[in-house]
């Protein structure tokens, strides 16, 4: 996979407004970063540096790699300890496939024992997607919501496979709203809509919605690894 070419300032580089602990803000910068393109694939991430660079200690960088490594944009290796991972089509591309034949079972099962408080947390959520153009916050949204869709099935084999494949999808998914920022309004529409299948229980509609908002997300994600 191919990094983008822009190179913004250092002051740029950073979040506008500083989250609360120094973890946070450690790996909101350093994910932005990768998903920018200013950590290239293959790159040795070494704490120390790090540390330096973004004025906290080694204690947050180590907790940032940790969950850039569960997020699949960081790999752990024996001999150079952490390192950028590339994003790849062929990976994305067999994600969603699976992701195609479990989640309209999911749907299936969910529809059939959602309650009014899953549906009030979903509808939250998605008030909160639509009050937002901050990536790595509509990002955690999105997948609060759909969780929340599917509370009721939260503790099956099915639902930790689904989780599963929604995670490892997450840096894609951010990677294409960096380079498509317009993505969010379509899929804020696309969510409004799965959102009314629910409520009304029409379980041949809602799979229908999740079958072409997996593809519509998946053609943004090809263009947008294209464009990187």
């Amino acid at each position: 996979m191919k990094t983008p070419t822009t190179n913004p300032s250092p002051e740029s580089a950073k979040p506008s407004r500083r989250p609360r602990t120094a973890y946070q803000y450690a790996v909101q910068t350093l994910r932005t970063d990768i998903l920018q393109g200013r950590l290239a694939a293959g790159e040795h991430l070494r704490q120390d540096d790090l540390a330096r660079r973004l004025e906290v200690s080694t204690t947050p960088i180590r907790e940032a790699l940790r969950t850039l490594i569960s997020e699949g944009l960081v790999f752990f290796d024996a001999h150079r300890g952490a390192v950028v991972r590339g994003l790849t089509l062929g990976d994305v591309e067999e994600i969603y496939r699976l992701r195609k034949v479990l989640e309209p079972m999911m749907v299936t099962e969910a529809m059939a024992s959602i309650g009014d408080a899953d549906l009030a947390a979903a509808e939250k959520l998605h008030h909160e997607m639509l009050a937002t153009a901050d990536v790595a916050q509509w990002t955690e949204a999105n997948l609060a919501f759909h969780a929340a869709l599917w509370e009721s099935q939260a503790q099956t084999r099915l639902a930790r496979l689904v989780e599963s494949l929604r995670d490892s999808s997450g840096p894609y998914i951010s990677l294409s709203l960096y380079v498509s920022p317009d993505h969010i309004e379509r899929s804020n529409t696309e969510h409004a809509q799965l959102l009314a299948c629910y409520k009304n229980r029409d379980v041949g509609q809602a799979i229908q919605h999740t079958i072409e908002h997996l593809d519509g997300t998946l053609r943004i994600i090809v263009q947008s690894i294209g464009k990187s």
